[in-house]
C-alpha cells in the first residue's frame, strides 16, 4: 500500500463529497453560501472525515461512511470560522487564506458556522434515514462531541485561560475536549457504521483511541505553533503566546512536550492494533499525524 497516495485520494473523496452535498453558491442567501464554501473548500488536511472513514475500513461494512465524515468536517469547520473570530482567538488566516471574517465580515462568519452546525445533523439524518436507530446513535455522538461540556466548553476554558498561568487540570480538559472529543466522534462513528459497530469492547477501545491521538494531535499543534512560520502553517503562527494560551508548550516547554506526542501516538497506536481488523492504513495514519510539518 501506497501510504500518501491513499491518503491524497481520500482527501480527493472527501472534498468531492463536500462539493456535491454543500449548497452552492448561486443558492440564496448568496453571501452566506459563499462564505460557507470559503471555508469549507479551503483546503485543509481533512484528518478528521479521513479518520472517520480509516476506522471504518476496519470492519468494512454496507454502511457507506462518507456522510459520516462530511457532517464531521461540516462541524470542524464551523468550529474553527467561530474560534477565529475577533471575540475569540481573533485570526486573520486559516488554511493560507483570510479567515471566513476577514474575507467577508464577522455577522456573517458567525451566521456561517451556524449553517454548518446545523448541516451535519441534516447530513445525517437525510443520509442514513433507512436507518432510524443509526441515525439516533450519531447524532447523539456527534451532538454530545459539539456540546456545551466537550468542544464547545473546551474553547470556553481555552478563553478563560488567557493570560494566566496553566494548571494541569485546565491543559488537559482543554485538549481533551476542544481537540480531543471530536477524534473521539470520528472513530467512534466510524467503527459504528462498520460491521462490528455493535461491539462495546471495540467501540470503548475506540474512544480511547480518539483521545490518545486527540491528545497526541494537540501537543503537535502547540509545537508547530513555535516552531513553524505563518506561512507554513497556512495559520497565525505563534499566536498562542502572544494571546498568551494555556498551551503545552507554556505548562512543560518543547522537548518534554514532543515527549508528550510521541506517549499519546504510541498510546493510539497500541489500541489500534488492540482493537485489529484492516488497521494498516490506520496505524500508517496515526504515525504520519506525529510527524507532520502543518
Amino acid at each position: 500500500m501506497n501510504f500518501n497516495r491513499q491518503l491524497n485520494d481520500l482527501q480527493e473523496n472527501i472534498n468531492g463529497a463536500l462539493d456535491f452535498r454543500l449548497p452552492s453558491v448561486e443558492t440564496r442567501p448568496v453571501r452566506l453560501h459563499q462564505a460557507i464554501r470559503h471555508s469549507v473548500s479551503a483546503g485543509g488536511k481533512r484528518i478528521r472525515p479521513i479518520l472517520v472513514l480509516s476506522a471504518n475500513q476496519l470492519f468494512p461494512s454496507g454502511n457507506n461512511p462518507m456522510s459520516a465524515a462530511i457532517a464531521i468536517e461540516c462541524i470542524h469547520t464551523y468550529s474553527l470560522i467561530h474560534d477565529d473570530l475577533p471575540a475569540m482567538d481573533n485570526s486573520d488566516l486559516r488554511r493560507g487564506q483570510p479567515a471566513c471574517h476577514k474575507a467577508f465580515d464577522e455577522a456573517t462568519a458567525i451566521l456561517a458556522g451556524d449553517a454548518l452546525l446545523a448541516m451535519a445533523f441534516e447530513i445525517l439524518s437525510v443520509d442514513y434515514a433507512d436507518r432510524p436507530d443509526l441515525v439516533a446513535s450519531l447524532v447523539r455522538i456527534l451532538a454530545n462531541a459539539a456540546s456545551s461540556e466537550r468542544l464547545v466548553g473546551g474553547q470556553m476554558e481555552d478563553l478563560l485561560a488567557e493570560g494566566s498561568t496553566p494548571h494541569a487540570d485546565t491543559l488537559r480538559y482543554v485538549h481533551e475536549n476542544k481537540t480531543g472529543a471530536l477524534l473521539i466522534a470520528c472513530v467512534e462513528m466510524g467503527l459504528l457504521l462498520g460491521e462490528r459497530g455493535g461491539n462495546k469492547e471495540i467501540l470503548n477501545l475506540g474512544r480511547r483511541l480518539g483521545m490518545s491521538l486527540g491528545l497526541a494531535f494537540q501537543a503537535m499543534d502547540d509545537l508547530l505553533d513555535v516552531t513553524r512560520t505563518t506561512e507554513e502553517l497556512g495559520k497565525d503562527a505563534k499566536s498562542d503566546a502572544a494571546q498568551g494560551k494555556a498551551n503545552s508548550i507554556a505548562f512543560r516547554g518543547i522537548e518534554k512536550t514532543r515527549d508528550q506526542a510521541t506517549q499519546h501516538t504510541e498510546e493510539a497506536l497500541g489500541f489500534a492494533r488492540e482493537i485489529g481488523g484492516d488497521n494498516e492504513f490506520l496505524l500508517e495514519l496515526i504515525f504520519h499525524l506525529l510527524n507532520r510539518t502543518k
